[in-house]
């Protein structure tokens, strides 16, 4: 079979780095958009809109009230790590009614983050749980909103009773470096599980 590549003038044939899925969940407000804005390359394509009245008893804002938008489908952004491989990732809407669409983005995926806010770990559950069941290794990203540590790695572990351990990192998804910790951390994970 023969790779994938396209042409350059004078008829030289390119290899096309290979493609790397990578998804970004979590509960709603948890700095989903945010984390792939810090380490995209490109500018990334959100689908945030604005909340209006019908979220009104339905999205919890008693945790995260500056919130005024919400993706309503999708993040999209993009890492070139080496000219062989480029990292995609897809960040997943929050709220339990677009949940329908994670099983698409999921699809082909290598790993995915889930990001969490301390003050509401049982929000991550959800997520872990569409992970484990389809056997996607992932990592969980704790987003210290602010500089606050509100528990340890240890603790969140812990709380979360994973089935199999997954790398948990401390991290503030504004800063470029804190975020990249995360997605390094997963995929490190996700080698570690293709080994064996």
């Amino acid at each position: 079979m023969e790779s994938a590549g396209y042409s350059q003038p004078g008829g030289a044939q390119l290899a096309m780095p290979t493609a790397l899925k990578i998804l970004v969940a979590g509960g709603f407000g948890v700095g989903k958009t945010t984390m792939i804005g810090s380490v995209s390359e490109v500018p990334p394509l959100e689908t945030e809109e604005y909340m209006t009245q019908a979220s009104v008893g339905v999205d919890d804002l008693a945790q995260i009230p500056e919130k005024t938008t919400t993706t309503v489908a999708m993040d999209f952004g993009r890492i070139t790590l080496d000219a062989d491989h480029v990292l995609y990732l897809f960040g997943t809407p929050g709220q339990e009614r677009f949940w329908f669409m994670w099983d698409d983005l999921a699809a082909g995926a290598l790993g995915a983050v889930v990001l969490t806010d301390p003050r509401r770990l049982a929000d991550s559950f959800a997520s872990v749980d569409f992970f484990e069941q389809r056997r996607i290794p992932f990592a969980i990203g704790i987003n210290c909103f602010y500089g606050r540590k509100e528990c340890t790695a240890e603790e969140v572990n812990a709380a979360l009773n994973l089935r199999k351990p997954a790398p948990v990192v401390m991290c503030d998804v504004r800063q470029r470096e804190s975020s990249k910790r995360v997605l390094l951390a997963l995929l490190e994970s996700a080698k570690a599980v293709a080994v064996h």
